[in-house]
């Protein structure tokens, strides 16, 4: 049925796509990952099946995995150099294109929550470090201690990792080292999109430093007229590239979500030796899930169908 005051289709059918990283997920951590992608999931569709919004969709669903000591989000998250968390988070709406980003925050149990106040109630787009604090607790959002989001768990694979560097120089960026950044994109029931990201970065990264997850355009992006898309994985190739406007873009110029997502990470190892993965979703719910690492944690659900897995490498 079309709706010609609003000038979209009031009727579609809605579709969540959620991901929890991408990465050398062990064997030991498989069932976690899906346990996980499938609670965001859950969040997510409820807010869907009750006829609510995209943006409200993909923010319950990143809450669960900020919630979950399984992903890089939230409590949990890798530590920094200093033994600390920072965490980045963006969210955006494909309708208005409005955005709401927050970057090193310590404070912060649901950096997705102080996001998407940015989104809903300031002028601006992005706030860092205390001044998104300031905002969030402004606007509502409880602070916590900087050591209530770290857990036993992250400080020891920090001082082991610390530990190997004093020997050798490994890798920060290598497959092999998690890459848990979770995102989620939804279509509603009118139509809009939205997407959001969070993350607590790379393992041992320099104080202050920011990737790509809640940069718009980079880890994350949404637009009606295109697509919708989340990014994970290594951050400093993917903003390089732009990469999930880069994909977007290229919805809106005609291809397929599932062929753009496979050929966004092509470009993204072939042209910056990058590796992470991606999710997309366009207007008509048509959707892609690529990744170039060895696995891959997503979930998928549509009116029709749910699917759900530790996707292998080589994508879809």
């Amino acid at each position: 049925m079309w709706d010609s005051s609003v000038g979209k289709s009031s009727s579609h059918n809605p579709v969540l796509v959620v991901h929890g990283g991408a990465w050398a997920i062990p064997d030991d951590m498989v069932e976690a990952h899906l346990n996980g992608v499938r609670n965001a999931m859950a969040a997510g569709w409820r807010v869907l099946e009750q006829g609510g919004s995209a943006l409200d969709a993909v923010e319950e669903a990143v809450v669960v995995m900020e919630d979950d000591e399984t992903f890089d989000a939230g409590r949990g998250s890798f530590l920094n150099r200093e033994g600390k968390v920072q965490l980045d988070a963006l969210i955006m709406d494909g309708a208005t294109l409005r955005a709401g980003g927050v970057g090193c925050v310590e404070r912060l149990r649901n950096p997705i929550r102080a996001a998407r106040k940015i989104l809903s109630e300031s002028p601006h787009v992005y706030f860092v470090a205390e001044g998104a604090e300031r905002f969030a607790a402004e606007h509502g959002i409880p602070l916590c201690q900087n050591e209530d989001l770290v857990i036993p768990r992250e400080t020891r694979r920090l001082l082991e990792f610390q530990a190997r560097m004093a020997e050798q120089k490994p890798d920060l960026f290598a497959p092999t080292i998690s890459h848990d950044t979770v995102g989620a994109i939804a279509l509603d029931g009118d139509g809009d999109l939205a997407a959001a990201t969070s993350t607590g970065g790379t393992l041992n990264k320099a104080p202050g430093r920011l990737g790509d997850s809640s940069l718009i355009g980079c880890g994350c992006y949404a637009d009606n007229q295109s697509g919708a898309a989340s990014t994970t994985g290594w951050g400093e190739p993917i903003m390089k590239l732009v990469l999930a406007k880069w994909s977007a873009d290229r919805v809106a110029s005609g291809s397929i979500p599932e062929w753009v997502a496979k050929e966004a990470i092509t470009q993204l190892e072939e042209r910056v030796n990058g590796h992470g993965g991606i999710i997309l979703l366009d207007s008509r719910g048509r959707f892609g899930i690529a990744h170039n690492t060895p696995r891959m944690a997503w979930c998928l659900k549509t009116v029709e169908k749910q699917s759900s897995g530790i996707e292998c490498s080589g994508g879809l």
